[in-house]
Formats: structure tokens, sequence, C-alpha cells
């Protein structure tokens, strides 16, 4: 049987013998090669408040979704902070916004970044996203939308808290991962856009992830304290995806620029999201409300004011 290691050094290897064929088929004239309603998991993982690991999060957790055969893209909609090519250790040439000029497609901002991870950098300037003329959001939304037929899961890593920018990512997504660690501070940012969330999401599909704990019994302590004010002030019941376990291998890694899947596979963080990437992918009851595109139509129609 082949350990945790192999599995990953094969995928890594795969994913580079594969990286043109990847791509194959993402300009915006390719984009109706596939059925409008491909069956595209959007995923947004948020926080409320920055520190707590989300983007490191997003970057393991795709690699173990790799690593169940299920192909990945992850946007990093962090705006103006290169977050993920922090993580990978990697640089960006391009990001979602070139997709602005006429003479850049998908193909050109999609990376192919180490230990198999696909993602398109957000780069500064999203955030005038608002300002952009209907031509410009036809633009973004015609050449983004080939994403759809590129990956089974495309993974959203948004900012930190309350912003417009984030609630924006957040709402429009299918589902949604809240990052928070035990931490007072942390627990009430989360709470925070817990209320936001079921204030302004019109088909509700949230779920906790716990980082940093010291064992099982403060993840249960944690949810259940969030899942009991939930249910009572904002009525709405909330899950945990699952928890990550205080490990010093995931600061080396940091420190390293090299995602602790990937440098320690058989590590408790490791161990811990390759289980959150089993339950996304086979646990609950996971239901697709409208896939990329209708996350790209939220996003750039702004409809909410």
């Amino acid at each position: 049987m082949e350990d945790q290691a192999t599995k990953l050094r094969k995928l890594i290897e795969d994913k580079a013998g594969q990286s043109h064929g990847w791509i194959e088929g993402s300009s915006s004239s390719d984009s109706k090669a596939a059925p409008e309603d491909r069956k595209t998991r959007v995923i947004a993982i948020t926080s409320g408040k920055g520190g707590v690991g989300k983007t490191n999060l997003t970057v393991n957790l795709a690699i173990a979704l790799g690593m169940e055969g299920k192909r990945v893209l992850v946007i990093d909609a962090d705006l103006g902070m290169a977050n993920v090519d922090v993580v990978l250790g990697s640089l960006s040439k391009h990001h979602l916004l070139n997709l602005l000029d006429e003479d850049v497609e998908l193909s050109d901002v999609l990376i192919h970044g180490p230990y198999g991870v696909n993602y398109i950098s957000g780069g500064s300037g999203i955030e005038k996203a608002q300002e952009f003329t209907m031509a410009e959001r036809q633009r973004l939304m015609q050449k983004l939308s080939g994403c759809g037929q590129l990956a089974d899961i495309i993974l959203v890593d948004t900012g930190a808290g309350l912003g417009k920018n984030v609630m924006d990512f957040i709402l429009a997504a299918d589902e949604v991962l809240l990052v928070t660690t035990p931490e007072p501070t942390a627990l009430t940012d989360a709470y925070a856009v817990m209320k936001a969330y079921s204030m302004y999401a019109s088909n509700k599909n949230i779920r906790l992830v716990v980082n940093r704990v010291y064992d099982e019994g403060e993840s249960r302590d944690v949810v259940a304290k969030l899942q009991k004010t939930s249910q009572k002030f904002l009525n709405m019941p909330i899950e945990c995806a699952g928890y990550i376990y205080e490990d010093r291998n995931v600061m080396g890694s940091v420190r390293k620029q090299k995602p602790f899947l990937a440098a320690k596979p058989d590590t408790l963080a490791s161990k811990c999201v390759r289980a959150m990437a089993n339950t996304i992918i086979y646990g609950g009851n996971m239901t697709v409300k409208q896939g990329w595109k209708g996350f790209l139509r939220q996003i750039f129609n702004f409809s909410r004011k």
C-alpha cells in the first residue's frame, strides 16, 4: 500500500506532466465546450480576522483534494495580497485583472504552481471592480467562465473580515468554510461573519474549520459554543468541516514557503487536512446551487448594495 508521501509525489509528477493539457480549452472562445450546468463546486474559504491560517489551509486543502483525484483551482481573492504566492514560494507574472486586456486570455493568468496547485493570483486593484464598465465586467466574466470546465472544485481564498468585497465572494459561493482558532478574539470575529452571512445569504451553506487546537475536545468545545450561539441568536444551524491540530511543522513550512502537506505529509496537521478533504468530497449533503458561472454573475453584477 502506498504511503502518503509516495502518493503526493506521484500527484505532483502527474500534474507537471499534464500542465498543458489542464489549460486546454481555457480560452473564452472555448468556454461553451462543456455544458453550462457542469457540477463544479465553488467553495469560499474565509475568516473573521487575519492570522488564523486561512490561506495556508486553502493551499494545503487544494493539494489534499488533488490527492483524491479532484481537479482543483485556487482563486486568490485576498485583494491586493499575493498570499497564495507566498505560501507556495512562487511568483505570478499575471493576475486576475490582466484579463481586462484584450490580448490576455485565461490560459495566460492560470498558474501551474508547485506541488500540483493550479491558481489565479488576485493581484492588486480588484477592489475597484465596482467601478468597472459593463463591457469590462462582461469581458472578465466571459474569460473566467472557462474555469468551470477546468476544475471539479474551485477554492476561493477571500480576505478576512466583513469588507464588502469579502461578503460579495462568500455570498456568491455555493459553500463557505469559516476558519477560526480557539482564541476569544477569533471566535468573536467568526461570529460577526456568521451574523452577516445569516442576514444576507439566500441559501445558507457554511461550515466551521477550527485551526490550531491542542486536542479534539477543544475543537468540540469551540464548535459547540458557536453552534449554540448561532442557533440562539441567528436561528442558523452550522456544522463543522474539521479541525487542525497545533503543529510546529506548520510554522516551519511557512518559513520555508512550502506547504506542510508537501513538506511533512505524515505530520498531524497534514492528516487533519486530508481528513477534511475526504469530508468535503464524501461527507454530508453537498449540493451545487449555481456553480462557477452563477458565482461570476453575482460578483460582477454586484446586486448587493
